[in-house]
């Protein structure tokens, strides 16, 4: 279980003041800046249904798009979004680290349990990725999500290496800021447990309001799945297999057979 000794938390309100801010800095350049966006695109999305009378799930939510019509330098727009996109990663990392105390130990972000850490995290996304679908699909029939297009990727030679390194950056992301991350700190700021893991599970929901708000929704239910399981193991590289095999599936299915099924 998550627990901090008492050295851990701040003892005077100057303090845990820093450790607030500090808080919302990290969102503010991560999933938070996300969320945000995501909630703003909602709206425009509602909008353009009720003003051009289309409907949510006639809209299409893009993911993984080229960002050039050359090649190679789509391909280097490619790596360079992923790999500043990490950035926060090594910023809550880097916070969370003390002298003689990885924080990636401290989070279970390590490869000492590998065996395991696979087997639950398959175990993991074949029990969040079958309801899922469900989720989605029964969304898109009460019009409460939009259709997604998992990749929107020219068809090179280097396709389907970049959206596994997508999905493993996702993965990351999200996994480390707010799951491990997110919960350490407000634990330190002396929240409660479930209300560390329901601040968790909102902030996932929200980044993902830009597909409608039946996937946000879906996204809460995996917080909370995904919160309260760290919450017991300490340990975020279960939930990080778990989501890059989501992700995979997702972005490299589509490609694959993006035609044979007439997807978005």
């Amino acid at each position: 279980m998550v627990t901090e000794s008492a050295e851990e938390r701040p003892t005077d309100a100057r303090s845990r003041r820093r450790l607030g801010i500090e808080v919302w800095i990290v969102l503010g350049l991560s999933l938070g800046q996300s969320g945000v966006f995501a909630v703003v695109r909602l709206v425009e999305r509602l909008v353009e249904q009720l003003v051009e009378d289309t409907r949510l799930s006639d809209q299409t939510a893009s993911m993984n798009t080229s960002r050039s019509d050359y090649e190679y330098l789509d391909l280097t727009f490619q790596l360079l979004r992923m790999g500043f996109a990490l950035v926060p990663v090594a910023l809550a990392l880097y916070l969370l680290s003390s002298p003689g105390r990885s924080a990636m130990r401290r989070i279970g972000l390590d490869a000492s349990r590998p065996w395991r850490d696979l087997s639950i995290g398959a175990g993991l996304a074949v029990v969040v990725g079958i309801p899922g679908l469900g989720v989605y699909f029964v969304g898109l029939a009460l019009n409460m999500n939009v259709s997604i297009s998992a990749s929107g990727l020219e068809q090179y030679w280097w396709t389907v290496p970049v959206l596994i390194l997508s999905a493993l950056k996702n993965a990351l992301l999200e996994e480390v800021v707010a799951v491990g991350y997110l919960m350490e700190r407000l634990r330190q700021l002396g929240w409660q447990i479930p209300a560390a893991i329901a601040a968790s599970a909102l902030l996932r929901g929200s980044y993902h309001l830009y597909q409608g708000y039946g996937m946000a929704l879906g996204n809460v239910a995996m917080g909370v799945l995904f919160g309260w399981w760290y919450y017991r193991t300490r340990r975020v590289m279960p939930l990080v297999v778990a989501h890059t095999l989501l992700d995979v599936v997702s972005f490299v299915g589509y490609e694959l057979f993006e035609d044979v099924l007439d997807l978005p």
